[in-house]
């Protein structure tokens, strides 16, 4: 993956416009550095996903003109050339576009592989493509909103029998268990212990009453050990209760607005007996389809939920309650789940997860709500 976005977008969460060098110093200036394209070129899930939906689906590409938003070292646009494609822009926000063309040139594909620097809100090509290829997907796919601009992309460039890769998309939720929940709680209350003998001792030292922070500081570190969304790599085990489906994405017709809010509510039964309920887990998965007109010979999943061997840079986001409950097996959470841009860094989420438990039995507990930051 790599990056890309407007000089001024409207993507936040108040609907105000982006400064480019604010959005370049908080996002786009990570993706500048190789050890970071190292990290994604080194996930072999994400790899082979790519790698198979463009060489087991050549006839997208033999002869096809190829965007690629975001394209970091190159690699997909060096696949897609090596596919067949005739003609393929690499549109790179950072100068990471220089590696990149240094890549496609030491592969001997200089002459089909342009590589652009610059925004896909900001520069121009001299035709549409038939097909626009994008590792654009952030943390529980959402986070980053790079989305948003190949959305731009899409709208602008691509053919109307064109089609995206990937061409779907979905969220996941589900419950799970975790020991994380009882390491976050204990580190907030080391915290606040620490805090309380700082007070002491600014006051026996220096004369001077710190305590009405107190409460401040407190909010401010709840949020960071409790209520920010941790990233992890689950084991399968860890998941007790069914997941569902939150949100699903055609790549060619879903628009801003429809990604800027994420509302649903859903039930999962607890298919584990005599557990803890420590949080809820949240993933995505996306597809190469093709489209209606030109379906994929080969259908490619590449999809990020727990796994024993197939792990991914992106893992999970895991939202942990405090404390946890005890369930069973048979008992059903009633869920509300509410993610929408932070206002103050429209690349990051908040959310909003509500949940009702009504056990086998019937017997039913009192709802609760949580707030979380995926940061």
């Amino acid at each position: 993956m790599g990056t890309n976005g407007g000089g001024r977008t409207n993507g936040g969460g108040g609907g105000g416009g982006v400064d480019k060098g604010v959005d370049f110093a908080n996002y786009f200036c990570t993706y500048g550095f190789l050890y970071h394209q190292k990290e994604m070129l080194c996930d072999r899930v994400r790899m082979d996903a790519y790698y198979n939906s463009i060489f087991e689906n050549k006839e997208h590409f033999i002869g096809k003109t190829v965007l690629d938003v975001g394209t970091g070292s190159g690699i997909l646009a060096i696949w897609s050339a090596q596919a067949g494609a005739k003609k393929v822009y690499a549109v790179e926000a950072t100068k990471m576009s220089e590696h990149a063309r240094e890549l496609v040139k030491a592969n001997n594909l200089q002459d089909v592989v342009e590589v652009i620097e610059g925004t896909v809100e900001d520069i121009t090509l001299p035709e549409k493509v038939d097909v626009i290829i994008s590792e654009w997907m952030g943390y529980f796919l959402l986070r980053e909103s790079m989305f948003d601009s190949v959305i731009v992309a899409r709208d602008r460039w691509l053919k109307p029998t064109g089609m995206m890769y990937p061409s779907h998309a979905r969220m996941w939720v589900a419950p799970i268990r975790s020991g994380l929940g009882d390491q976050k709680m204990s580190d907030f209350e080391a915290c606040m212990g620490d805090w309380s003998n700082f007070l002491k001792e600014t006051k026996t030292y220096y004369g001077v009453d710190m305590s009405v922070l107190t409460n401040s500081f407190g909010a401010e570190q709840k949020k960071y050990y409790l209520q920010t969304s941790i990233w992890n790599n689950l084991h399968p085990h860890q998941v007790i209760g069914k997941p569902c489906i939150i949100k699903e994405m055609d790549c060619l017709t879903a628009t801003v607005s429809e990604i800027r809010s994420v509302q649903a509510s859903f039930s999962s039964l607890i298919t584990e007996d005599r557990t803890r309920l420590c949080g809820f887990a949240g993933w995505f998965d996306v597809h190469f389809r093709g489209n209606k007109e030109n379906p994929a010979k080969t259908e490619v999943e590449l999809t990020t939920a727990p796994s024993m061997e197939n792990g991914t840079h992106w893992g999970q986001q895991v939202f942990l309650l405090h404390p946890s409950i005890h369930v069973r097996e048979g008992d059903e959470l009633n869920v509300s789940f509410s993610m929408d841009r932070s206002k103050e860094n429209h690349r990051l989420m908040e959310v909003e997860l509500g949940c009702e438990m009504r056990e086998a039995s019937g017997k039913q507990h009192p709802s609760f709500s949580k707030r979380f930051y995926i940061e």
